[in-house]
């Protein structure tokens, strides 16, 4: 408004209504007095039911739409088109016990502008130096909760509470507004609903609506139905209501958890196959003429030709092929090609197949097959949801006009045994059960304090919707606009954030604190695979290799056997002389026959030993003989 009008303070002065009368009559007149002259010439009557009009009535509409003047209400401007008033200003105005203070102003370009100054609230605050405020509430993690006194200490009046409640109505009403107050509980510990049959609140709505208590706090959620029966702040936290499940057990580790694409009947499938693909090759081999060939090239009239396909042949080229490694022989026969070329065909699939599977394997062990949102909730009916009863949420399902949430109110009012519990502790435990057959609606806020706490939980899907924490009052209540502004300020210096972190978050050197997981932080979705989960790779390698050394020392002894008989040595002599030559990894070439020892005597102590010795020296080029 102007700030040349006067508010009126006695009831003689004129009212708003009468103020805007007259600037209308006075808006009317200006324009006729402003006209041009052919506006002013005494016009024809005209009948209301006439469809006549006046010949100048649309110059003149213009001419006045056109035509802002000052008056009482300040300048009046009209909109062109639509002939509505614009570019006005609104005061809006606070009776308190010395009159009218302006607290905010309002106009289209801006909106609201709160102008109330600390001197008002300061000013509204002085009577309430010997009053003390009863500060209503109900005990729950973590707004309010009894203290454990220290070892012969006695906690008396607030003291006895702590939690982010208490600390905030501290804030509020000792450290910004410095009123007394005191706490007290709500005996049932009930928010506040109503009861349509009785028609009565209860819970903390009914202690300020009986006078009490001056105020409520606690995780008291701000809803129509409530707005219309108590007064509310600010809302000092935003929030929604979300899905409280327990995570899936981890999946039991399995060393030999990469056989788990196939079944052991197709293991054991393969393994038939690749034996007796080995011996088709093999046979086939010897029955086709062309995988004969002349061991010397350069002789064109050979005696007689050679066949590498024995049986170690063939399983080599079988267990490449399937190992996708190939191999550096390959047959020269048609039917020995066929087979093989079938063999690749059938080691393309199972191969392609293996991978495949591992991959979906290894995705499905990373996922929980649980529910993902409330839409699966209300899909199944395994596992049961419910809420707390006659709280918010429990209002929210019940009046939604939401078909989904109308249809997950009916589930919920017809489960047995009943699904609504007393209180969120309750819930919980309930959903914290092994047997995952529960999940409970509660607001995120309180999910996010859980979380940090029960590693065994998890929030699902994202909220229902939005709502806030308020700090309810009654009606026409004197000092709700300085605890309003009061919360307003913790907003903006940060404080409300810094309360929550006090009591939502735990320090990462508390035992109870829950770590993240990496793949959490990151937002990542891959399976991570542990020792425990590809060890078995591990132990087949370590058996494969285990085997080819014993067979690698089958091999060694035999030829031993061999080279003794050959040369017509001792089998102690040949022994050695083999070992000493195969440790020698130096030499590259290996002499055909191995020079005798001086001494040929059948195992005397003194020849074995110079020849052990011998041998010993040539392994470490240490010349003790000469």
């Amino acid at each position: 408004g102007n700030s040349d009008v006067k508010i009126p303070s006695q009831t003689h002065e004129i009212t708003v209504e009468v103020a805007l009368a007259s600037d209308a009559a006075r808006f009317v007149a200006d324009a006729v007095e402003s006209a041009p002259e052919e506006f002013k010439i005494e016009a024809q009557p005209i009948e209301c039911g006439s469809e006549d009009k006046w010949e100048a009535g649309e110059a003149f509409t213009s001419h006045l739409l056109t035509n802002p003047i000052f008056a009482i209400t300040d300048k009046i401007i009209v909109d062109n088109i639509t002939g509505e008033r614009t570019n006005f200003n609104v005061e809006i105005m606070e009776l308190s016990n010395v009159g009218f203070n302006r607290i905010a102003k309002w106009n289209a370009d801006s909106g609201f502008e709160y102008t109330r100054g600390d001197d008002i609230s300061d000013r509204l605050a002085e009577k309430w130096q010997n009053k003390t405020f009863r500060v209503v509430s109900r005990i729950g993690e973590p707004y309010l909760m009894e203290k454990k006194p220290k070892d012969g200490e006695i906690l008396t009046g607030n003291d006895r509470y702590e939690g982010y409640s208490k600390d905030l109505i501290h804030e509020i009403l000792a450290e910004t507004l410095h009123v007394n107050y005191e706490i007290i509980l709500e005996p049932k510990n009930a928010y506040g609903s109503f009861d349509k049959k009785t028609q009565e609140w209860n819970g903390l709505i009914r202690f300020l609506i009986d006078r009490k208590a001056d105020l409520a706090i606690c995780d008291l959620t701000i809803t129509y139905e409530r707005r219309s029966a108590v007064d509310f702040t600010t809302p000092f936290m935003t929030l929604g209501i979300s899905i409280l499940y327990s995570q899936a057990p981890e999946a039991e580790t399995n060393l030999f958890s990469f056989l788990s694409p196939f079944s052991v009947d197709v293991w054991i499938y393969m393994a038939g196959a690749y034996l007796l693909v080995s011996l088709l090759l093999h046979i086939l081999a010897r029955l086709a003429p062309n995988d004969w060939e002349n061991p010397h090239p350069c002789d064109k009239s050979p005696e007689e030709l050679e066949n590498i396909w024995h049986i170690k042949n063939s399983c080599w080229l079988t267990m490449g092929s399937i190992m996708t490694q190939g191999s550096d022989i390959l047959p020269k026969g048609y039917s020995t090609r066929w087979v093989c070329g079938m063999w690749w065909f059938f080691a393309l699939i199972m191969c392609s197949s293996y991978t495949a599977n591992l991959a979906a394997f290894l995705t499905n062990a990373a996922m929980d097959d649980s529910i993902k949102s409330a839409e699966d909730l209300s899909m199944q009916n395994k596992i049961k949801y419910g809420t707390v009863k006659d709280g918010s949420t429990y209002s929210f399902f019940q009046h939604s006009n939401e078909s989904l949430y109308q249809k997950m109110w009916s589930t919920m009012e017809s489960a047995r045994p009943s699904v609504f519990v007393k209180d969120n502790k309750v819930g919980v435990d309930r959903v914290k059960r092994k047997t995952r057959d529960y999940a409970f609606f509660m607001e995120s806020s309180a999910i996010e304090y859980q979380l940090e706490r029960e590693c065994t939980l998890l929030q699902v899907g994202g909220q229902l919707d939005s709502k806030g924490y308020g700090i309810a009052m009654p009606f026409f209540s004197s000092y709700r606009t300085p605890v309003d502004n009061a919360v307003l300020k913790l907003a903006e210096s940060g404080k409300l954030v810094e309360l929550k972190n006090r009591w939502w978050k735990l320090p990462p050197d508390d035992p109870h604190a829950c770590e993240k997981k990496e793949d959490e932080e990151e937002g990542g979705s891959a399976a991570e695979l542990g020792v425990s989960n590809v060890g078995g790779v591990f132990v087949v390698l370590g058996i494969g290799c285990g085997m080819a050394a014993f067979m690698g020392m089958l091999e060694f002894l035999w030829n031993v056997r061999e080279v003794a008989v050959e040369q017509r040595m001792t089998q102690s002599e040949a022994f050695w002389a083999e070992l000493t030559f195969a440790l020698s990894f130096w030499e590259t070439e290996k002499p055909v026959k191995h020079s005798r020892p001086s001494s040929t005597a059948s195992g005397s102590n003194p020849s074995r030993a110079s020849s052990m010795l011998r041998s010993a020296a040539d392994l470490f080029h240490i010349e003790l003989f000469k």
